[in-house]
C-alpha cells in the first residue's frame, strides 16, 4: 500500500494598507484600509440600466453608506457586517452617483430586443444600446471613474440563457451575479475604449424582492448573498476599477524574490473557427495585473488540445518580461508560469529560452489540472479541510476549496474538487513550495470578498481575457489594463 506526504496549509495571510496582514479580506479592509490608498475623497460611479435598476443602485450604495448588519450569528465571519462609509469605511472613501452619470435604456429599446427572436441579434441589440449610453457618459460634464451596468431581469431573460450559453469559465460569486460569455464578453470588449471600467450587475443584487428565472441560472443552487455580502463584494470591485489602487496583495514572505506570474490560456475565437489564440495575464508581486495577448496557437488533431509554437511561447514570455520592465525599471528575478494543458515540449523550450536570454535564473512551469479522478476521504461527514495538499510523489493534490475552521463549517454546495499540480522537469521549486503559492494566489480576486477561491488568479484572469479578446474586432486595440476584463 502506497502512503503519501500530506499536510494542511494555514489559510494565507493578505498585505493591507500600513503593512497589515491578516487572511480575510473584509476584515483587514476594516482593520486597516486598502493597500494602496486611494488619492481622493470621492469615487465617481455613472450607471446605466432600466429606470428601476438604475434607482435601485442608487438605494442600494446608500444602503450601504449607512451600514448593513451581518446575516447570521452562527457564522460571523462568513457572514460579517458591513460596516458603511463613514468614519469606519474599509475603503476610506466614498462613493457617488450624481444626476448626470446615469442613463435609463428606454422601455421602446427593451421592448424591441425582447422582442427579436434571434438570440444572437438581440445580444448585439442589447450591446449597442449599452454602449451607446456609456459613450454618451464617457463624453459628457460627468464621466465616471467606473460604470455599473444594472441588468434589468426583463433584459437578462432575452439574452442569457443558461442552457445555450453556459460556458463560462469563472467562479459566479462575484459580485455581478454571473458570467455570460456571449453578452458579457461581447460588451466589455466593444467598451474597451471607454476611459473607465465597467461593471456588470444584475437586477437581484441591487433589489432583494427580484427573482432571477430558473432558464437563466447556472445551475439551481445558485442563491443570492446577504445585503452585507453583495456590499463588500460590489463596493470593492468598484474601489478597484474606479480607483485603480490595490485593494490587498499576497502577503510576501521575507527574504522572498521579485517575482512575475503568468497565466496562459487558450479560447476559441468567436464564430466557432478551429484555431485558438493564446492569452497571458501577468501579474507581478504586487498584484498589478497586465493583459498581454498571444499569437494563434496551433492543435493536435481535430482543432481539440491547443498549443504553442516555440517561437510564440518565447516571444509571448519576451513581451511579458519588456512590459515588466517598462513598469519596475528591472526585470524578475523568478517567473512562474501556470497553464491548463500539458506543457508541450516546443513550449517549454521556447519559455526556456526566453527565460535564459533574459538572465531570469530561477523559473517554474506548472500544469493546473481542474479535474482528476482522485477524492480524500474526511473522517466524518465534513469535506476536507481548504488547504489539504497531498504530495503524489512530483505531482500534488490541492484542495482550494474545503471546509474552514475560520468560517466554520464549509462554504460550498458540493463536494470540493482538487486541483492537480503537475510541475514541469524545468521546476526550481519543490511540489509543496509550490503548491502553497498556488493556494496564496487564490486569494487574489478584487471581485469577491470571500476566502473560498478555486483558482489562482493568473489562471483565472487569464481565461476571463481570453473570454472578452474571442469578440475584439480586426484592427481594435486591446487594453492591457486588467480592470476592463473582469
Amino acid at each position: 500500500m502506497s502512503s503519501f506526504d500530506t499536510r494542511i496549509f494555514k489559510e494565507p495571510e493578505l498585505e493591507f494598507g500600513d503593512h497589515h496582514h491578516h487572511p480575510d479580506p473584509r476584515l483587514g479592509l476594516f482593520e486597516a484600509g486598502p493597500l494602496q490608498p486611494f488619492v481622493g475623497d470621492v469615487i465617481k460611479v455613472g450607471v446605466i440600466g432600466s429606470a428601476k435598476t438604475i434607482e435601485d443602485t442608487r438605494k442600494f450604495l446608500e444602503t450601504a453608506a449607512s451600514g448593513v448588519d451581518g446575516k447570521s450569528e452562527k457564522h460571523p465571519n462568513m457572514h460579517p457586517a458591513f460596516p458603511g462609509l463613514g468614519n469606519q469605511s474599509p475603503y476610506r472613501c466614498r462613493f457617488e452617483i450624481e444626476d448626470g452619470a446615469t442613463a435609463a435604456l428606454s422601455q421602446s429599446k427593451l421592448d424591441r430586443i425582447a422582442k427579436e427572436p434571434d438570440h444572437q441579434k438581440a445580444v448585439e441589440m442589447a450591446v449597442d444600446d449599452i454602449v451607446a449610453e456609456l459613450e454618451a457618459l464617457a463624453d459628457g460634464g460627468n464621466r465616471p471613474d467606473v460604470a455599473i451596468v444594472a441588468l434589468p431581469v426583463r433584459l437578462l431573460e432575452r439574452v442569457w440563457n443558461a442552457k445555450v450559453d453556459s460556458r463560462g469559465t469563472t467562479e459566479k460569486d462575484d459580485s455581478s451575479g454571473s458570467d455570460a460569455p456571449n453578452f458579457r464578453g461581447m460588451l466589455k470588449a466593444r467598451a474597451m475604449h471607454l476611459a473607465f471600467p465597467i461593471q456588470i450587475v444584475w437586477e437581484d443584487t441591487v433589489d432583494d424582492k427580484v427573482s432571477i428565472p430558473q432558464k437563466i441560472k447556472e445551475s439551481s443552487a445558485r442563491k443570492i448573498q446577504d445585503v452585507a455580502g453583495r456590499s463588500w463584494n460590489l463596493l470593492t470591485t468598484l474601489y478597484y476599477k474606479g480607483s485603480g489602487r490595490i485593494p490587498w496583495r499576497r502577503m510576501p514572505k521575507e527574504g522572498e524574490f521579485t517575482a512575475c506570474y503568468i497565466g496562459i490560456s487558450f479560447y476559441r475565437e468567436a464564430g466557432g473557427q478551429q484555431l485558438f489564440t493564446s492569452a497571458a495575464q501577468m501579474f507581478d508581486e504586487r498584484g498589478r495585473g497586465f493583459v498581454l495577448k498571444g499569437k494563434r496557437a496551433h492543435t493536435e488533431s481535430r482543432g481539440r488540445h491547443p498549443y504553442m509554437t516555440s517561437d510564440d511561447a518565447r516571444e509571448i514570455i519576451e513581451n511579458v518580461l519588456a512590459a515588466y520592465k517598462t513598469h519596475h525599471k528591472t526585470l524578475p528575478a523568478r517567473v512562474i508560469v501556470l497553464k491548463t494543458s500539458r506543457f508541450k515540449d516546443e513550449e517549454a523550450e521556447g519559455i526556456l529560452e526566453a527565460l535564459n536570454a533574459a538572465g531570469t535564473e530561477m523559473r517554474d512551469l506548472v500544469w493546473v489540472q481542474e479535474s482528476y479522478s482522485v477524492k480524500l476521504m474526511r473522517d466524518g461527514n465534513y469535506p476536507v479541510l481548504r488547504g489539504t495538499f497531498v504530495d503524489l510523489g512530483g505531482n500534488g493534490l490541492l484542495y482550494t476549496n474545503g471546509s474552514m475552521p475560520y468560517y466554520g463549517t464549509y462554504p460550498g454546495m458540493y463536494d470540493p474538487r482538487p486541483l492537480l499540480l503537475c510541475p514541469h522537469s524545468s521546476c526550481d521549486s519543490t511540489v509543496t513550495q509550490l503548491a502553497e503559492e498556488v493556494f496564496s494566489l487564490t486569494k487574489i480576486n478584487w471581485n469577491s470578498t470571500q476566502m473560498n477561491q478555486r483558482l489562482p488568479i493568473p489562471i483565472r484572469a487569464a481565461r476571463m481575457v481570453g473570454e472578452i479578446l474571442k469578440y475584439m474586432k480586426e484592427g481594435q486595440v486591446e487594453s492591457t489594463d486588467y480592470r476592463k476584463y473582469i
